[in-house]
């Protein structure tokens, strides 16, 4: 019997870096085209896919007002509320996908990262289009992380192939390899920690 193996995609850091590849906001079709050239990789020929796990929150939805000019912002009414619903019904609908959803919670405002390095070099008095709205994912990495554990502990699979540039996987990586199972990193090209890589068995 061919040994198994299983991806699994943090979502929000794929699609951070596929937007900055596309210009535009990615669909669960350039999702399925990342998962289909790691499935080529010499080193996953002639294994079976169990399944590919896509982990990520769902968008904000709250409705907020800007302090400055006090206009209100409606998150869900935004292009990207839409295109972003849209990905995630999508995948949970394509055959060998199970989504994993976290959640966002709204900390109300922040400086934008453009308007504080402008603010830097020339100081001046923030104006309403300096800030942007405070958001902050949750569950996304504990989710991550206990289905690297499941799969090894149950001997799902032999291959976790793990999609990421967050080093806060470190101790999932370093449990699944004690576990007997192979991890394969994926970054997407993005500069990571050292240790994320050490902790991996193969860079793909």
């Amino acid at each position: 019997m061919n040994s198994k193996y299983a991806i699994l995609l943090d979502g929000g850091f794929v699609t951070k870096k596929l937007q900055g590849q596309l210009k535009r906001f990615p669909t669960a079709a350039d999702d399925e085209k990342e998962c289909q050239r790691i499935a080529q990789h010499p080193l996953l020929a002639n294994r079976d896919l169990l399944r590919i796990y896509f982990y990520d929150a769902s968008p904000a939805k709250d409705k907020l007002t800007n302090p400055i000019d006090g206009s209100a912002l409606d998150l869900s009414a935004t292009q990207e509320f839409r295109a972003h619903m849209s990905l995630l019904d999508t995948l949970e609908l394509t055959p060998n996908f199970a989504v994993r959803r976290g959640e966002v919670v709204a900390h109300g405002w922040k400086l934008g990262s453009r308007a504080f390095q402008n603010m830097m070099k020339a100081p001046r008095a923030p104006a309403a289009q300096d800030i942007v709205p405070d958001l902050e994912q949750k569950g996304v990495d504990l989710r991550i992380g206990l289905d690297i554990a499941r799969l090894a502990l149950r001997e799902m699979v032999d291959i976790i192939v793990v999609v990421t540039g967050d080093s806060d996987l470190v101790p999932a990586f370093r449990f699944a390899r004690r576990e007997g199972v192979r991890v394969y990193l994926d970054h997407m090209g993005h500069g990571v920690r050292r240790e994320l890589k050490a902790h991996a068995d193969i860079i793909i």
